[in-house]
């Protein structure tokens, strides 16, 4: 059974980003993190508690999806 578990923990990735995961990939403030979020919602006009997938926010800075998430996930 910790086998099973193990592996699931492994192969396991959000959907969605998070200011800190911003700061790692821009190397911003959080402060600038929570700004970049708001603005990116903002754009795809989104409600206040609709969230950023990963993918929205690679798309939205231009960069490749597969990139961020090693950023990300390393």
């Amino acid at each position: 059974m910790d086998s099973v578990w193990l592996r699931y923990e492994m192969h396991m990735e959000r959907l969605i980003i998070y200011p800190k995961d911003v700061m790692i990939v821009t190397g911003k403030t959080e402060r600038h993190a929570r700004y970049l979020l708001q603005r990116i919602k903002k754009s795809l006009q989104k409600e206040e508690h609709q969230v950023i997938t990963i993918a929205e926010f690679a798309e939205y800075l231009g960069v490749d999806l597969e990139e961020v998430k090693r950023v990300i996930f390393l």
